[in-house]
C-alpha cells in the first residue's frame, strides 16, 4: 500500500536496478543508465536494417488460448539482437522439461528510436 522501490538490484553496495511501485501498480522497471558508468559510446547505425530483420507476430500462449498478444519468438530475435535474449533455442533441462528462452523487449527500444530518427531524416531530405 505504499510507493517506492520494492526490489533493488545491487552491484556491491551500488544500486544498479529497481522495481518501483505505487499503491496501485508496478510503475517502473529501472536499470542503470547514468552516463558516468558508460564509455565508448557510438551512435547506432543501420537500425532500420536490424528492425526490418525482426518478425513480429500475433499469437496466443498455449495456456491462454483466448488471449491474443503481439510479440516475437526469442530465437528469431537472438540472431539480430543477441543481448536481448536469454537462453538457447530448443534447450532442455536435465529432467526433460523445456528450458524456456526469454526475451527482454526493452532492449529493442534504442533500435526503434534510432529507426524513427533515421526515417525522420529521410523524410526531411525528401521533403527538402
Amino acid at each position: 500500500g505504499s510507493d517506492g522501490d520494492i526490489t533493488r538490484f545491487l552491484n556491491g553496495s551500488t544500486t544498479c536496478g529497481t522495481v518501483a511501485i505505487t499503491g496501485t501498480d508496478t510503475c517502473a522497471y529501472n536499470t542503470s543508465s547514468d552516463y558516468r558508468l558508460k564509455e565508448n559510446e557510438v551512435a547506432i547505425s543501420n537500425s532500420l536494417t536490424k528492425i526490418n530483420q525482426l518478425k513480429p507476430y500475433s499469437f496466443n500462449f498455449k495456456d491462454y488460448p483466448d488471449v491474443t498478444r503481439d510479440g516475437f519468438f526469442a530465437h528469431e530475435v537472438q540472431s539480430v539482437v543477441p543481448y536481448a535474449v536469454k537462453g538457447e533455442k530448443d534447450a532442455v533441462k536435465d529432467n526433460g522439461e523445456i528450458d524456456i528462452q526469454m526475451l527482454d523487449n526493452s532492449k529493442l527500444v534504442p533500435l526503434l528510436v534510432a529507426s524513427v530518427q533515421e526515417l525522420t531524416k529521410r523524410i526531411e531530405e525528401l521533403e527538402g
